[in-house]
């Protein structure tokens, strides 16, 4: 599967170099996990910045009114703003949420709640210690602790965020999940390139003797040589060879191999995968000032939308009452991400102010300024100043 892969991304194989990409199939054993895959920089980078920007972007639970009121004394605004737990902040429970949704394709929370019916806390259940299953009254978790013991759980007592399901809808299925054979190629090229400079990537061949040797003379001849001329601590060491022994290298330059490009193709690959640019998880081949704020406004379009919309949706159906639902919405800030430099920000807001869509005081909030008493009705006035000023110069070109 891994040849016909490579295949068809355009990879060309060596006439006498089979063994470099079956050598690959050879390294890994098993299937991949949430644990194996973050052993990959790619994916580790790319799970990082989308649970972390998630995470860190602030989350409020709003009024449907016109004021855009935030709910402050409703209970659930802390949880999911502030302090989550007791053990951790609304930053490192939606942070590992978010992390377990990318590596495993489900996040699972205890939902404690008080006297009144509110959310109090959210407490993080690993994925693995979770199953569940549809009954006709709805879905029943079963939930295993660290003794053994299994506890059944009600559907309005798990709060379940999940990647893209499949089936029956159940369960989400992860990115690594769906392209678990590309993350295994990724992993693959990773332990070939450790095995070979482990091995001694400058320093590796066969040592042609003249005469023949008895296996116990090869044998203490191997270990000397590995001693000596193996490992990255003994590269470019000099082999000093008499009594007409040829050292012959038959390995393969990592300069001109197909793996330095394979390694720079997986970050791509990883990337798609996760829906962020490569820029974003430190491939810079495409990468420069001038394109940094497009970068940004497709990070949070493409890369980080469907997680945000996750995450204010599944809060909604989960943690609000009915009639909560009909009065209140969670809804992230991301701002901060789309603010572009100095002079575009400016340039935005001059004209927001000018056509009467935006007041100065909102461009201060936004830009986090202190609050200036009365700058809305400055503005006014001073725009009916104008106006006035116009219209008499008007009637004054019409006399």
């Amino acid at each position: 599967m891994i040849k016909r892969l490579l295949t068809r991304l355009g990879y060309e194989k060596r006439a006498n170099g089979d063994n470099y990409w079956e050598g690959f199939q050879a390294l890994r054993s098993g299937s991949v996990t949430a644990e194996t895959a973050q052993s990959v920089s790619a994916v580790y980078a790319a799970v990082n910045l989308i649970a972390g920007t998630v995470g860190s972007l602030p989350l409020h639970l709003y009024e449907r009114d016109d004021q855009r009121t935030k709910a402050k004394k409703h209970p659930l605004y802390t949880v999911l703003h502030s302090i989550a737990n007791e053990h951790q902040t609304a930053l490192e429970f939606r942070e590992m949420m978010t992390a377990s949704v990318l590596l495993r394709g489900n996040a699972y929370a205890r939902v404690v709640r008080g006297y009144d019916g509110q959310v109090r806390e959210l407490i993080p259940i690993h994925p693995d210690r979770m199953s569940l299953y549809r009954t006709a009254n709805g879905v029943i978790y079963e939930h295993t602790d660290h003794a053994g013991k299994v506890q059944k759980l009600l559907q309005d007592e798990v709060f379940h965020l999940k990647h893209r399901a499949d089936g029956e809808a159940l369960l989400g299925v992860s990115p690594i999940q769906a392209s678990r054979e590309t993350i295994e190629l990724s992993i693959s090229e990773r332990d070939h390139g450790v095995s070979t400079f482990r091995n001694g990537a400058k320093l590796s061949g066969v040592l042609k003797f003249p005469q023949h040797l008895k296996a116990e003379q090869k044998a203490s001849l191997k270990a000397s040589w590995d001693s000596q001329h193996s490992g990255n601590q003994n590269a470019g060491r000099t082999a000093i060879l008499d009594q007409g022994v040829d050292f012959q290298t038959v390995s393969m330059s990592m300069e001109d191999s197909e793996w330095v490009s394979a390694r720079k193709f997986s970050v791509e690959e990883v990337a798609r995968i996760f829906g962020i640019s490569p820029v974003m998880i430190g491939d810079l081949t495409h990468g420069n000032f001038s394109n940094s704020v497009e970068m940004s406004r497709q990070f949070v379009t493409f890369g980080l939308r469907r997680h945000l919309v996750s995450w204010e949706q599944a809060v909604t159906k989960q943690l609000l009452t009915p009639a909560g639902r009909q009065r209140f919405k969670p809804e992230h800030s991301v701002e901060g991400l789309l603010r572009g430099d100095s002079t575009t920000r400016a340039a935005f807001y001059a004209n927001g102010i000018a056509s009467g869509w935006m007041l100065p005081s909102e461009a201060r909030r936004l830009e986090n300024l202190p609050k200036v008493d009365g700058i809305d009705e400055i503005h006014t006035q001073e725009g009916q100043r104008q106006d006035a000023t116009s219209r008499q110069r008007g009637l004054a070109q019409v006399t």
